[in-house]
């Protein structure tokens, strides 16, 4: 009888490691966290240093590795980094932007070296709407070429969404679309108010918990994966609506999708959502190591620090993995184990990382 594997540790190393490999990018999105542009940093991090986080992440135990941007397909090295990733035994990701630079051969380079998904932008119903957001046309044909060359070529597919207020009327036209596509993983990103993303408004509360119902039904109509990022409180969502199912139905179904995607690669989660610095790293182009892109607190550079230590001595780290931390209705939440609401849009919100998740319409019992 096969046994489970044990679950995931989130204080001992975060689930996933994102590189921001670069900050170079030829589209202007509007909601873009690095404010990218065209210009490559002199001071990016190299080949060989990129081979250094690699290995640490593999020692450090983290099994998912994300190589993303700006655009990473800028990076000539890209295919040798996925390959030496792929050879330690991570499994690795990257998100190239709908550009000129996203082509069917580059995406064969990159299978070739052993990429297990790719994913792609969509944020709109249509290329009007799409390409008014990434203020670049052209990027969703693009973006549909790109899905059907990675189709073609075996590639796990990935989609991404912003949801925040521009395009919340459009949900259930993107929806249809994306369920068009041969997609393994769909993934929400719900608008943190940092770099460009400053200027755009984010959802409010209810309008979270009327996307919540409809991804809640989602994930038992469709055999892609739905995952949500800094979308927390999902979790608490799920544990109230299925709570009268009876004793376990509520964990069983807050951790479906979390089960499917994971065991994918051999791993069981904790009963917890990933949160910035707990099961979450952040490497920016300049080595900084962060809890999250979106809480781009710096705590130490790959150039002089290890990424274990941080991770598991850092003060901040160490806190923000510690939910009895958390103050307001976030503090008093009897769903703040599981949940932790998002530190990064309290923080950029607040300027308090402990504080309410201000998109969260919840009113804990006590």
């Amino acid at each position: 009888m096969k046994t489970m594997p044990q679950p995931f540790d989130f204080a001992k190393a975060p689930l996933l490691v994102i590189w921001e490999s670069t900050r170079s990018c030829a589209l202007a999105c509007r909601h873009c966290r690095a404010d990218a542009d065209l210009r490559r940093d002199p001071n990016e991090l190299t080949t060989a240093e990129g081979l250094d986080i690699l290995r640490q992440t593999k020692e450090m135990g983290t099994p998912i590795f994300v190589l993303s941007g700006g655009d990473p397909l800028v990076r000539e090295d890209l295919e040798t980094l996925v390959k030496a990733g792929k050879d330690m035994g991570l499994r690795m990701g990257t998100i190239p932007a709908a550009t000129p630079s996203l082509t069917r051969e580059r995406l064969q380079a990159l299978r070739d070296a052993g990429l297990d998904q790719v994913a792609f932008s969509i944020d709109g119903p249509d290329a009007a709407s799409h390409d008014a957001f990434r203020q670049t046309p052209g990027a969703f044909d693009r973006v549909i070429q790109g899905v059907k060359w990675a189709q073609e070529l075996g590639l796990n597919i990935q989609i991404n969404t912003c949801l925040a207020a521009w395009n919340f009327a459009s949900y259930d036209r993107i929806e249809a679309l994306v369920r068009s596509l041969p997609i393994a993983f769909w993934e929400f990103f719900f608008l943190i108010p940092v770099g460009r993303g400053a200027q755009l408004g984010g959802l409010e509360p209810q309008q979270f918990e009327e996307v919540f119902e409809k991804l809640w039904r989602l994930s038992r109509q469709e055999d892609f994966v739905v995952k949500l990022t800094e979308g927390q409180h999902f979790r608490r969502f799920v544990m109230q609506k299925e709570a009268a199912a009876g004793a376990g139905a509520a964990e069983r179904t807050v951790h479906a999708v979390a089960r499917s995607a994971s065991l994918r690669a051999g791993i069981r989660l904790p009963k917890r959502a990933v949160n910035a610095g707990d099961g979450f790293m952040f490497i920016d182009h300049l080595g900084g190591i962060c809890p999250s892109g979106f809480l781009p607190e710096v705590r130490g550079n790959v150039r002089k620090d290890k990424l274990a230590k941080v991770y598991q001595e850092d003060e901040l780290f160490l806190k923000l993995r510690d939910h009895d931390k958390l103050i307001g209705r976030c503090g008093a939440c009897e769903f703040r184990q599981v949940c932790g609401g998002s530190r990064a849009r309290a923080y950029a919100v607040t300027g308090n990382v402990w504080e309410t998740d201000p998109a969260c319409a919840y009113q804990p019992a006590r």
